[in-house]
């Protein structure tokens, strides 16, 4: 697709902004100023943190005025009663997850919601308790499944298996995956993968992982953190077994915003599935006749112990109301012309400098990120030029990759076109 685009004038970039079918929301979140030639930031993070929707303010108030207003009654009364308020998220976040309503649930955080899904599916014995993730996981991932095969006394060393891609390669090869995971065998318990890498910005075939997993006996995982609210997604379908996401990435939901779980529905109703229970868990119609024993529910909402933290909520329900009203399909569109349209600008200045795309250039296998590779450049003092000397905000992952994130909520062709010429300014060629 990039082939396709040639690389173009700040004007003709203007224009593209100005003739895209889906034009920006940008005026509707708080974009960072830049005193410079342009008056705001090119923002290229928003897979590290999204910004902020001016609408949470007015949301987030909402709480805070009825938290003032009624006290504790603001759990039954007020605007939207606290007792239920995750409900005002359940049907978003399912159409983003591709899921029934029922399979999902927002809660805690990231890394203790992947940890609550392993208690519950991670169940090794002596003869399957191996766990496989890809070799460059996120760190909080790896951190996770080392801790749970501790936890069940198991050698990390040996339960956790790396899968790095080939040499000389960037990227996992789906082939090579499925591989794996039949090599493994009746040794695998779990398969948690990451449905985008947060390093190469590759997407996974969940599907055919899924298919793979399951056909070894095998519980299959998901880590969306860098696919939620990126790519369409269709974890019923696709018959995952558990997934988890945080909010503040793609959705847009602040630092430390509430995250989320997907537990296929197969298992809502099962018995045998252990679970680690809190008050949140049980029936809400018995929730307040408090008995010792939980009532529990059928639903995802059986993994949810506590009480909805409704000021780390009320931003995330007014960016999923924009992601009610754009919809998903329209902005993973979009995501694929903007990455598409950057890649293209990146081509001339990569022509003749020490850095390459280490994503994968088929828009199936990537979302609305590139992962930009250099040759002994030390990527965060680049970063911070690119910030200073340019406007454009990127991140630095170690040791030697920036990542840029065309975001399509608020993203413009005019941002790609920038980053490639503060790009071409600040690397000097080979």
């Amino acid at each position: 697709m990039a082939e396709d685009i040639p690389a173009n004038s700040e004007a003709t970039a203007l224009e593209w902004d100005a003739a895209d079918p889906l034009p920006t929301r940008r005026a509707e979140f708080h974009m960072l100023p830049y005193d410079g030639a342009y008056s705001e930031i090119a923002y290229f993070a928003g897979n590290s943190l999204g910004l902020q929707p001016k609408s949470a303010a007015q949301v987030l108030q909402q709480e805070l005025d009825d938290w003032a207003r009624l006290g504790v009654e603001g759990h039954h009364e007020g605007s939207r009663p606290w007792v239920y308020y995750h409900e005002n998220l359940r049907h978003t976040t399912a159409e983003l997850m591709g899921a029934q309503p029922n399979e999902v649930v927002v809660m805690n955080t990231l890394t203790v919601n992947l940890h609550l899904m392993m208690i519950s599916f991670y169940r090794p014995t002596a003869e399957r308790h191996t766990i496989l993730i890809e070799d460059d996981a996120f760190p909080s991932d790896s951190y996770a499944v080392r801790s749970q095969a501790a936890l069940r006394g198991f050698d990390p060393d040996d339960a956790v298996i790396r899968l790095a891609p080939r040499a000389g390669e960037h990227t996992l090869r789906t082939e090579d995956i499925v591989a794996a995971i039949a090599a493994t065998g009746d040794r695998l318990a779990l398969v948690l993968m990451g449905g985008i890498n947060y390093y190469t910005g590759e997407a996974i075939d969940i599907a055919a992982i899924t298919r793979a997993g399951h056909a070894a006996g095998a519980i299959v995982a998901i880590d969306l953190a860098h696919a939620a609210g990126n790519i369409e997604l269709s974890l019923h379908d696709w018959d995952v077994d558990w997934a988890a996401w945080c909010n503040y990435k793609y959705l847009n939901g602040g630092p430390g915003a509430a995250a989320g779980a997907f537990v296929h529905e197969r298992h809502l109703a099962n018995p045998a599935v252990p679970k680690l229970h809190g008050w949140w868990s049980t029936n809400p119609s018995t929730r307040f006749q408090m008995t010792p024993t939980v009532d529990e529910q059928p639903s995802a909402d059986a993994w949810s112990m506590s009480n909805p933290p409704i000021l780390a909520m009320a931003p995330v329900l007014a960016s999923y109301r924009m992601f009610a009203e754009t919809g998903l399909a329209n902005l993973r569109a979009k995501s694929k012309r903007l990455t598409a349209y950057l890649e293209a600008q990146l081509h001339p200045v990569m022509a003749t400098r020490p850095m390459r795309i280490i994503t994968p250039a088929d828009p199936e296998l990537r979302g609305a990120q590139l992962s930009v590779q250099f040759d002994a450049l030390d990527v965060r003092d680049l970063t911070a030029r690119l910030r200073a000397n340019h406007g454009v905000i990127c991140d630095a992952r170690q040791p030697d990759v920036i990542r840029l994130a065309p975001v399509p909520m608020y993203s413009t062709f005019h941002d790609c076109w920038r980053a490639a010429q503060a790009l071409a300014a600040e690397v000097p060629p080979a």
